[in-house]
């Protein structure tokens, strides 16, 4: 399952941890993040920023799955955040999965794109069945 902790992604996790009950199986969790801009434009760069920055993605992503988890204590269950792209780590991870969940925005004009590139990516390079599912 991809995450989205900056999206209202209840929909989402409610379908993963529901389907991951149904099927008695583990599932995983994958939140990516990338640096700020401005961290481009910075002439030196410490790299204690950027393990502070992911410890704070880290304890967020767990803020937001922690109710889950209590929830459905019986669903085995890894997170993982990193820094790289999301859709990337989703299509990996793909490879042994039974299913993956990923969340989608709303979209109310009839132009442009519905989906977002990490949904994109995944349905169109995963190697598991996937699910979209609309955010809140």
């Amino acid at each position: 399952m991809g995450v989205d902790i900056h999206e209202a992604a209840d929909k989402v996790l409610a379908f993963a941890f529901e389907e991951a009950s149904r099927r008695d199986c583990a599932l995983r969790a994958v939140h990516g993040w990338k640096l700020p801009s401005a961290y481009e434009y910075v002439p030196f760069f410490d790299p204690d920023n950027e393990r502070d920055i992911g410890r704070s993605v880290t304890q967020m992503l767990n803020e937001t799955l922690l109710p889950w988890r209590s929830k459905f204590p019986s669903v085995r269950f890894t997170h993982n955040a990193f820094m790289g792209p999301a859709g990337q780590q989703l299509v990996q991870a793909s490879a042994g999965a039974d299913l993956v969940v990923v969340g989608r925005q709303l979209r109310r004009s009839p132009l442009g794109a519905h989906l977002g590139p990490v949904a994109h990516a995944v349905l169109h390079h995963a190697a598991a069945p996937v699910a979209v599912v609309a955010h809140d």
